[in-house]
């Protein structure tokens, strides 16, 4: 849709993105006159105190600019929470959430395992945002204060790691470099300015040998553009080299490399989201907006053997629910009490439904150590689309 009919943003607003501007405008300067988008994109959603995800807005819920599945429902916690057990079980009694957003999936799963008595002895939860953090932590206070001192917040990655791993629209999230191949050779595309100092896209040869490789690796028709997750992969791989003995679950919209590269996905996946409005234009009202990506789950899967992880599955997200029980927690509440029983229904179908998230975010699962096969992936198996 056209930035022309979004919500206009307040003055205060406004400014708070000229500055975040401004900050991109000085870096491209002192980098030459041009920065790739992926760095662009970092600056977008994590500059101190000014992007997307540090600043003070809110972001998750209807008061917010999308829903992720957390905020949905409390089943989409819950149902997770039978899955880590089973992880659990087979490793260590720790989990560590990445990216935990307004805490809500932290609280689900944590209140789900306290009434089937199998909480862990720790969990951790890597956040970069100190805005999301205090907001994590407040509302853990609030509403579990007498686990409170289970859960404690990291600001990098262990060194080891045991148990399970969580990251629930993570990837998506993080920058990615997008590329433009042509009949003359592959470019990479990035921000300069105009005469009058306005944000521009412009293209640039490679540079960077890792980017270029990956590039070259791509079979697509002339004049495509699209994103190479190159920050993902290193996520991936820094979590394989961690993991001492564990499954890394990574939820997420996107797709196998063949689908995510479809001749006709020429113009890539990139979307933002404002005010529960989507649209395509990234350079719109920096630090106001979402950024994001679809994940190419082939990359993910590759880095992770690569870093020495075992491919534990792939499925869709209505599969993993299902798989792991989602109907049966439905089921605990009577049909006859309509006032809880219908929110709970409609909450299931759009977790589920191919037309809402069930289809497009997928599950996939890696580890190290796991004999056992985890429940989440019993049916609906789709590592042939990767």
């Amino acid at each position: 849709m056209s930035t022309a009919t979004l919500p206009v943003p307040s003055p205060e607003a406004q400014a708070h993105s000229a500055k975040l501007v401004a900050l991109i405008a000085a870096e491209i300067q002192n980098n030459g006159g041009w920065l790739p988008f992926s760095r662009y994109m970092e600056l977008a959603l994590y500059a101190p105190g000014l992007g997307y995800y540090t600043a003070g807005a809110r972001k998750f819920g209807e008061a917010g600019d999308f829903i992720t599945a957390p905020e949905l429902s409390s089943l989409f916690g819950r149902t997770l929470a039978r899955q880590l057990i089973q992880i659990m079980q087979a490793s260590s009694p720790h989990i560590l959430e990445l990216g935990a957003g307004s805490g809500k999936l932290a609280v689900d799963i944590l209140s789900e395992l306290e009434v089937l008595g199998e909480l862990p002895e720790r969990y951790a939860i890597l956040e970069v945002s100190a805005d999301l953090r205090q907001r994590q932590q407040q509302l853990i206070a609030e509403r579990l204060p007498h686990l409170a001192e289970k859960v404690r917040w990291l600001d990098a990655l262990p060194d080891q790691i045991s148990g399970a791993v969580i990251g629930n629209e993570v990837l998506d999230a993080l920058p990615v470099h997008l590329v433009h191949w042509q009949a003359a050779g592959i470019v990479e595309r990035g921000l300069s300015l105009t005469e009058s100092g306005q944000l521009c896209w412009q293209d640039r040869p490679i540079t960077d040998p890792a980017l270029l490789a990956a590039a070259q690796r791509i079979q697509v028709p002339d004049d495509y553009l699209s994103e190479l997750p190159l920050a993902a992969n290193g996520l991936i791989t820094s979590l394989g080299h961690r993991l001492q003995h564990g499954a890394l679950l990574f939820i997420d919209y996107g797709f196998g490399a063949r689908e995510f590269y479809h001749p006709q996905r020429d113009r890539g996946t990139l979307m933002c989201h404002y005010r529960h409005y989507a649209h395509d234009d990234a350079l719109f009202l920096p630090g106001l907006q979402d950024i994001t990506a679809h994940v190419d789950f082939t990359a993910v899967a590759e880095a992770g053997i690569d870093a020495g992880l075992a491919f534990l599955g792939y499925t869709s997200q209505a599969y993993f629910l299902l798989n792991c029980g989602i109907t049966e927690l439905l089921n605990q509440v009577s049909p006859d009490d309509l006032k809880a029983y219908v929110p709970l229904s409609g909450q299931v179908q759009k977790l589920t439904s191919p037309a809402e998230m069930g289809e497009l975010f997928k599950v996939i699962g890696l580890g190290k150590g796991i004999e056992i096969p985890l429940k989440g992936y019993a049916r609906g198996d789709l590592s042939r689309m990767l």
